[in-house]
């Protein structure tokens, strides 16, 4: 239980609270205006500094870091493991916990080499004083180093779990029974009821693990589909054609490399064999007009015949006419001569056709003894490389290696991908069936007690009593609370307090929990007066047969209209605490006004 709060700030109103039911009142001072409100007294920041004093995150914008403040140290005076414990913390230095222990007993729970503060004072960081809290408090035997707000998938966490004890109405603590905060994640919350149920909170921290590979999944497929992946991941059935085009061409290149023979002299054989179809070109082309000229002299001996005897004749006359004075030669002679001219011509054109056609021969027979060279040549050629045109190969399979490489791995994210939606599915399915399990194991032991808990404390508010529901669903387990004429806020807010008080009950029971609850007065906004009274005598009731402590901040005008409600015998203002709170200047919980 919390015994005292304190402050080294001379203007902050310390409270001391007792077993049971403990009333922290704010009035309205006397002076004050209808234009005063009394949210600004300090009710709301009493709770706040029980959470500050129990390793809450202290951000800049927290309350205990503004000016005004963060030079101060707060604490609590508190019970813990059957130690008293004052624990204190400043703004200006907010992960340094200070501790003293008024008994003098050292805990034997209590962490080894810690440091010591000027005054005696044993220091730990925040991390360790929630870790040191979250082991006494809830028997939980991990480090503490979560953040208030987020999802934690390793398991329940001290500040998740006393934030149900201690509802911050900052955080939305007091919108629905089964959140402590309107940011708190679905496998916390979950995770978190589950154990301080005393059912199987492993299912549904696969659950979150679940969801959390899940969120991972989508953001890949959404990144793909933008754009962002999907070059480096691409489609399955493609990327497998896409491999096995690739392994195919690697496999024949690396084949060729390993059947390749490398001749040294690659280079000067292929300027021999092209120096070779060089000269046969040449010797080509020669025979060509070789074989024109035999063709034209063939011609020349066709056409080539001594004039007749006639036309010499003829010739002659025509001479002796146009040259009567000339001595001329007897036509014997004349036609004996064009004899042995025609003959001479025809003798030289054979010579002639009959050296053309030798040097053709000639020719051919060097052509052949070229082309025989150049046959050799190709064929080593054609089986042997070069060292140049090896490394070329070699390199080029190397990038075709690389390139299949990545194909081969963007196949397997693709194909992982595809395939962790259908196991994801076939998790939730396998902790479906754990969970409903579980809970047909646990119908006779904590869910039952959990279901009948909370109807007898709903059943002592309201004539018709309300229902805790509990079942298990593809998304983990569901916690359902109703209780008649729910769709408005008051019976909303009796809700949470119902089941504020049914956790209670089964941590004690456990052995587990703060010892405390904690009720704002926004508890109580919207809720009829008579109810407000019930409440207040039910907490009563319940922390006095469980030996738990049930703090409650309220209005002095809520306090008068509910005093006529309270059952004879007892009076409300017995668990007024003496320090009161109210909307004067210096009237707050801190003594003085500020931003």
């Amino acid at each position: 239980m919390i015994n005292s709060t304190f402050s080294d700030l001379e203007s902050f109103k310390s409270m001391t609270f007792k077993q049971g039911l403990n009333i922290v009142l704010s009035e309205k001072s006397p002076d004050s205006t209808n234009l005063e409100t009394r949210n600004r007294a300090g009710k709301t920041s009493s709770i706040e500094l029980i959470h500050f004093c129990s390793g809450a995150n202290a951000d800049p914008k927290s309350l205990f870091r503004v000016p005004e403040l963060e030079n101060y140290y707060f604490g609590i005076d508190f019970d813990l493991k059957g130690f008293r414990v004052k624990v204190s913390r400043s703004g200006h230095k907010p992960n340094e916990i200070h501790l003293i222990f008024p008994n003098r007993d050292k805990p034997n729970w209590f962490l080894d080499n810690v440091r010591e503060d000027f005054d005696n004072n044993l220091i730990v960081t925040n991390n360790e004083w929630k870790t040191i809290l979250g082991s006494n408090m809830f028997s939980l035997n991990t480090p503490q180093n979560e953040d208030d707000e987020s999802e934690n998938i390793l398991g329940p966490t001290f500040r998740s779990l006393f934030s149900y004890f201690v509802r911050r109405q900052l955080s939305g603590g007091f919108t629905t029974p089964v959140k402590q905060s309107t940011m708190q994640q679905l496998g916390d919350q979950q995770t978190a009821i589950s154990y301080l149920l005393g059912l199987d909170w492993t299912i549904p921290k696969q659950w979150a693990i679940v969801r959390a590979r899940e969120k991972s999944l989508k953001e890949i497929k959404k990144a793909a589909k933008e754009g962002s992946f999907g070059s480096i991941i691409g489609n399955s059935a493609e990327l497998r054609t896409r491999l096995a085009v690739a392994e195919e061409r690697t496999s024949r290149l690396r084949e060729t490399i390993s059947n390749f023979q490398v001749l040294n002299e690659y280079r000067d054989f292929e300027i021999e064999a092209s120096n070779l179809i060089r000269q046969m070109g040449i010797l080509a082309d020669e025979n060509t007009i070789d074989l024109d000229l035999i063709g034209e002299f063939g011609k020349s001996l066709n056409t080539e015949d001594a004039p007749t005897s006639d036309d010499l004749e003829e010739l002659y006359k025509e001479v002796g006419i146009v040259l009567p004075d000339s001595v001329l030669t007897r036509f014997e002679d004349v036609r004996n001569f064009h004899d042995s001219v025609v003959k001479n011509r025809k003798s030289y054109l054979n010579g002639e056709i009959q050296s053309a056609r030798q040097r053709i021969i000639d020719r051919d027979v060097t052509k052949s003894r070229l082309n025989t060279r150049y046959v050799t040549i190709m064929q080593l050629l054609k089986s042997h490389g070069a060292l140049e045109q090896l490394y070329n190969f070699q390199q080029e399979l190397s990038r075709l290696q690389a390139e299949t490489e990545a194909i081969r791995q963007r196949l397997t994210t693709a194909e992982q991908l595809e395939r962790e939606k259908v196991e994801l599915d076939i998790e939730r399915n396998q902790l479906y069936l754990r969970l409903d399990q579980d809970y047909k194991e646990q119908q006779e032991g904590a869910l039952s007690k959990a279901i009948i808990t909370f109807e007898r404390v709903s059943q002592s508010l309201y004539k018709d009593a309300g229902s805790l529901t509990i079942k298990p669903s593809l998304n983990g387990p569901v916690f359902d609370v109703t209780i008649h004429g729910d769709k408005s806020k008051g019976i909303t807010n009796m809700q949470i307090f119902c089941f504020d008080m049914m956790l209670m009950r089964l941590c004690i029971e456990q052995k587990i929990g703060p010892g405390y609850i904690i009720h704002d007065s926004h508890l109580f906004d919207g809720v009829d007066g008579r109810q407000v009274g019930k409440a207040l005598e039910v907490g009563a009731q319940i922390a006095r047969e469980n030996g738990f402590q049930y703090i409650v901040t309220l209005n002095s005008d809520i306090l008068n209209s509910i005093t006529e409600e309270y059952p004879e015998g007892e009076n409300l203002s017995d668990f007024i605490l003496p320090a009161r709170l109210n909307d004067s200047q210096n009237g707050g919980l801190f003594g003085i006004r500020f931003k």
